[in-house]
């Protein structure tokens, strides 16, 4: 697959210090949601960024995926923090893409400390027995496959600084419990969380830490489109997202249905940040409460 790459403008660095000033971070499905709160939280902390993200339909994901204008913006956000932005087309399933994209980033910003693997889709829900052999093997090429050739053409890189770094695979709270009705998903997500416990084990003598951030419902297209608004409240004729509030809050022990995406930002920036500097190998729920509720699933 062809990597587009928009161009990098070189910005001025911010008058403020940030705990995060002097390093490059690589972030996937950067266009939106999750990913460009994690690009703009870590500018804001002093970090250049590079940013991938498919920006092209998933056959099987059952609502709409972001765009290059959704990219655009990611770069826009960014460079407004006056840091620099190296932003490509690339799907993590590519390993040609996603390597030429982080090359070329490194190239450009200098060097490597901090992964963000982000990019996935959500699922509807289905019985595991109805699930197609497509809708199976494409949910587990991005979530899981994409997943680890992220790390596979980012950890050279890291390694090569000889400074350490922090790496952070963005699971669910599907990936520690067994939920019904997206066994295919909840399984894509227990690999992450054992991909990251396996780096974890294989980095941490140069310094490098592996954790899983695990976050419940969050307010972005992966929960508020339409077959999962519909999965919710098939009892309406038209619903929308704020009608499955009252549900979505059931699932939690803190009384709110979801959490917005700079939520898990901050808790992402927790780890690759100095407050985190001896913390590895952990899987951080951010969910409400949700995973403890349902501790025996």
């Amino acid at each position: 697959m062809n990597t587009f790459q928009f161009s990098t403008i070189q910005t001025g660095r911010g008058s403020s210090m940030g705990n995060l000033d002097g390093q490059v971070a690589f972030i996937t499905g950067a266009a939106r949601g999750q990913g460009r709160a994690h690009a703009v939280k870590l500018a804001s902390e002093g970090a250049d960024i590079i940013a991938v993200d498919l920006c092209a339909p998933v056959a099987t994901a059952g609502y709409d995926m972001a765009t290059e204008a959704d990219l655009a913006q990611t770069v826009a956000l960014v460079e407004a923090q006056g840091r620099r932005i190296v932003a490509s087309v690339a799907d993590t399933r590519d390993l040609d893409a996603l390597k030429s994209a982080v090359d070329a980033g490194v190239e450009k910003l200098g060097r490597l400390d901090i992964v963000i693997a982000n990019a996935g889709i959500a699922a509807s829900a289905k019985l595991s027995w109805d699930l197609s052999a497509e809708e199976f093997r494409e949910l587990m090429d991005i979530n899981v496959t994409g997943v680890w050739l992220t790390t596979k053409v980012s950890i050279p890189h890291i390694m090569n600084g000889n400074r350490g770094g922090s790496i952070v695979l963005i699971s669910s709270m599907a990936g520690l419990r067994g939920v019904p009705g997206i066994a295919h998903y909840s399984a894509s997500k227990h690999a992450v969380r054992g991909l990251a416990k396996s780096l974890a084990n294989e980095l941490g003598w140069a310094d490098i830490r592996v954790n899983s951030v695990h976050p419940g419902n969050v307010r972005t297209t992966m929960i508020d489109n339409e077959p999962m608004v519909r999965a919710f409240r098939p009892d309406l004729e038209n619903p929308v997202l704020a009608d499955t509030a009252p549900i979505m809050s059931k699932l939690n022990l803190l009384p709110h249905p979801w959490v917005d995406p700079e939520v898990i930002a901050d808790a992402v920036f927790y780890l690759v940040g100095p407050a985190g500097r001896g913390i590895t190998g952990i899987a951080l729920p951010i969910d409400l409460g949700t995973s403890e509720k349902f501790a025996g699933g």
